[in-house]
């Protein structure tokens, strides 16, 4: 029995740390392999719900942290996918706001994603695996590619 793989949608989710940098080139190479889109995830932390740890602010104080990481992500997703994704057909980019599993699931259900490239372990993990992975694999039906971080990388 042959089975024919079809692509039309990967997810990258990114935390921006070199551990996410390095599943970009499996993720260019699927998406030119297949001539697909690569929508690609930034998720902004919900800073209201870690409380007194970051200390007692106004709520215009966390809309402005909010704003700024925003503008600063906008920025950043654009210079990723101007510089490593500028062979891929089409890129998309997003950033919503939450806990970085559940976003990526949403993503996965709203754009009808065929496969999820990630990095084993984000720039918070002290595993080597991460959570957030962890969870993906445990939630989906799609392909999860996970590429893993070598100690000593």
């Amino acid at each position: 029995m042959v089975v024919k793989i079809q692509i039309k949608r990967i997810l990258w989710p990114t935390d921006f740390s070199e551990n996410a940098a390095r599943a970009l080139p499996y993720v260019t190479l699927f998406s030119e392999k297949f001539q697909c889109e690569v929508h690609v995830l930034y998720v902004l932390k919900k800073y209201g719900e870690w409380g007194a740890a970051y200390g007692d602010f106004r709520q215009s104080d966390y809309e402005k942290m909010h704003e700024w990481e925003r503008k600063t992500a906008e920025e950043r997703l654009s210079e990723i996918c101007e510089k490593f994704l500028n062979t891929c057909p089409l890129y998309i980019r997003h950033i919503s706001v939450g806990d970085p599993a559940r976003e990526i699931m949403k993503l996965i259900d709203r754009e009808n994603i065929d496969i999820v490239i990630m990095d084993s372990q984000g720039s918070e993990s002290h595993f080597n695996f991460g959570s957030v992975a962890d969870k993906i694999i445990k939630s989906t039906a799609i392909p999860v590619t996970l590429i893993p971080i070598h100690k000593g990388s």
